[in-house]
């Protein structure tokens, strides 16, 4: 099995109890292959990893999907990593973005995207024109967080070619998540859960799908959920 999961509001989320329930699962589990799939950047990443407590990924897919490395490496994964590389427009980006009313740029290195803060008052219609010039996807989520990628490239894109990469079938995977980040991830197919206390329009969004549990419980409590759920999956618990 191999666990795809967000971090913020997923995978650290939920209770202690949860937390350390789930955690102890994946380390004494040899069967399950874990992989971070978050809007965070790597150092970010990297810092939450100085917490013992949490077990360690063997791969992170960052940035939204703009960023995928080997953890043991720090080694970019190739060809995804190259892929999205010549499809991002580069400093451009931020110079035509500035024409748009409303947006806060967020002051955190990136290398293949472009975060920023909205409000009610941003003009998300013009953002959205402005980076089909630059042939590049907006992506919104908690009504806050506006990401500008290269055109295709998101979480669940992303994390399909790792699992091309490394031959692994769709079957094994489970995926989660709690806002419209992760969205793209359940879009694919993958068995997933949308944990409890989600942003609302990604339950929505999801209300259809047949292949996804809407948990009760929020965080690791919803992972642990789907884990008894998905019967390929139960024997875990």
């Amino acid at each position: 099995m191999l666990l795809a999961t967000d971090l913020d509001g997923t995978f650290i989320g939920g209770t202690a109890e949860d937390r350390e329930t789930l955690y102890d699962i994946i380390r004494n589990s040899r069967d399950i292959q874990l992989v971070f799939v978050t809007g965070r950047g790597i150092r970010s990443v990297l810092t939450l990893l100085e917490d013992v407590s949490i077990p360690r990924p063997e791969f992170i897919i960052c940035d939204v999907g703009a960023t995928v490395t080997h953890l043991a490496s720090l080694a970019a994964v190739e060809p995804v990593q190259s892929g999205i590389a010549k499809l991002w427009p580069g400093e451009q980006v931020r110079e035509v973005m500035k024409s748009v009313k409303g947006l806060l740029h967020q002051e955190a290195q990136q290398q293949y995207r472009c975060s920023y803060y909205y409000d009610d008052a941003t003009d998300i219609e013009a953002a959205r024109a402005a980076a089909d010039t630059m042939q590049c996807d907006l992506i919104l989520s908690a009504g806050k967080y506006l990401d500008i990628l290269p055109k295709g490239v998101n979480k669940g894109n992303t994390l399909q070619q790792l699992l091309e990469v490394l031959a692994l079938p769709h079957q094994h995977v489970l995926v989660a998540g709690d806002s419209m980040n992760d969205y793209s991830m359940f879009e694919t197919g993958f068995k997933g859960v949308v944990v409890g206390d989600s942003e609302p329009e990604l339950v929505a969004r999801t209300a259809g799908m047949p292949q996804v549990l809407h948990a009760a419980r929020s965080g690791a409590g919803g992972i642990l959920e789907a884990m008894e759920y998905f019967p390929e999956f139960g024997i875990y618990l």
